[in-house]
């Protein structure tokens, strides 16, 4: 795909992603952090259905999607985007920035609209701040759209099952927040829309203002070799000729 599509495809995504995010967050203001339809059932469900296995496998999972872990595989998908020592150490950076970034923007729309987390009885994990949006799915799914950016990228041939892992995490990730009791299902969805709307920026920009040749993302130019008017116009002690036989 022609970068210039990319940047399309990216802006249109981040708009319709940023308007379901703003109207999702207009609606949990204006319930006045209230559940919405579906958060108490899901909640209920989640409670009723708490073996110790399925709460051991899901606090796991939960675990990995913030903190050292998170910034460990931004790290990785630097360290897979670039090609050269120094293309590397700029995409680390970026991948961290990046995610540092949107953890903070997140942070601090999640103080604005301070809505409450479901009841601390239902809790089955630790938690800490405000719910909406949630942290874990929002850095789970940036971490993983990074981590997708750099497997389409220089992946091997296995790329759409690595593809389908990522993502599988990050979706576990954010339900596992559910399960546990420390957020209600809209403030997953609402990560996951943050989420959507950062990621196809950065797509964006990444498309439109960063150039080609600075870009650790862009695939390498191939110098075209001399045509055939030029191999006849060239002087003769220049043309191609083959080595000589060893005696």
């Amino acid at each position: 795909m022609k970068r210039d599509d990319t940047g399309d495809i990216a802006g249109s995504t981040a708009v319709g992603s940023l308007v379901a995010f703003v109207l999702l967050t207009l609606i949990v203001t204006g319930h006045h952090g209230a559940p919405l339809f579906g958060d108490e059932k899901l909640a209920s469900w989640s409670l009723a259905h708490r073996p110790d296995v399925a709460l051991a496998l899901a606090r796991g999972v939960t675990y990995t999607g913030t903190g050292v872990t998170a910034y460990a595989l931004a790290v990785l998908a630097g360290l897979i985007l670039g090609r050269t020592a120094r293309q590397r150490v700029g995409a680390v950076a970026a991948c961290v920035g990046c995610l540092a970034a949107a953890q903070a923007v997140r942070y601090t729309v999640m103080s604005l609209v301070a809505r409450p987390r479901p009841p601390m009885a239902d809790w089955a994990t630790h938690a800490s701040g405000w719910s909406f949006p949630s942290g874990h799915t929002t850095t789970s799914a940036v971490t993983a759209g990074l981590l997708v950016l750099a497997v389409l990228t220089r992946a091997p041939r296995c790329k759409r099952t690595l593809v389908l892992l990522i993502g599988g995490w990050a979706v576990l990730v954010g339900l596992s927040r559910v399960y546990l009791g420390v957020h209600w299902f809209s403030d997953v969805v609402g990560g996951w829309l943050f989420a959507i709307c950062w990621l196809s920026l950065l797509l964006y920009v990444l498309a439109r203002f960063v150039p080609r040749a600075h870009s650790a993302i862009s695939a390498p130019r191939l110098r075209p070799g001399p045509t055939t008017e030029e191999r006849h116009d060239a002087p003769h002690d220049q043309r191609d000729v083959p080595p000589h036989s060893a005696p």
